[in-house]
């Protein structure tokens, strides 16, 4: 199982970017994606997931209304589109799965739950 985050980059704040997360080794048609993210000197939080089977998603209130996590199936991969960018989102962003953990509120908090992490991407936002 590998999941490999990309796509992060400098943005102004205000501005748009898209990561990506790569999932080998395993079907996202069967497990939920997790991202996550993490600023020097923070937490790491738990953000957004989509799930497995209807692919229905969570957000952080951090993010709501301004990320949107989705997949491409055919690719084996998820995208987390993040818009109206600010300051506080600059992190390093990380994908996870797990095997028995559902896409949810309790999951994204408990994240020490899940087994298997993608290496970050850092996304800068910075004018």
């Amino acid at each position: 199982v590998q999941l490999q985050a990309s796509g992060g980059g400098l943005v102004h704040p205000g501005g748009s970017l898209r990561v990506s997360c790569k999932a080998s080794g395993f079907n996202i048609d069967y497990y939920p994606i997790f991202w996550f993210r993490q600023a020097p000197g923070n937490e790491r939080e738990g953000i957004s997931c989509i799930s497995s089977n209807d692919g229905s998603t969570y957000y952080a209130d951090s993010v709501k209304g301004r990320f949107t996590i989705s997949r491409d199936r055919a690719k084996n991969t998820v995208y987390l589109q993040m818009n109206s960018l600010k300051a506080d989102d600059a992190a390093v962003y990380y994908c996870a799965t797990d095997f028995e953990s559902p896409c949810s509120r309790s999951s994204l908090q408990y994240d020490y739950a899940l087994d298997y992490w993608g290496k970050g991407t850092l996304v800068t936002v910075s004018s």
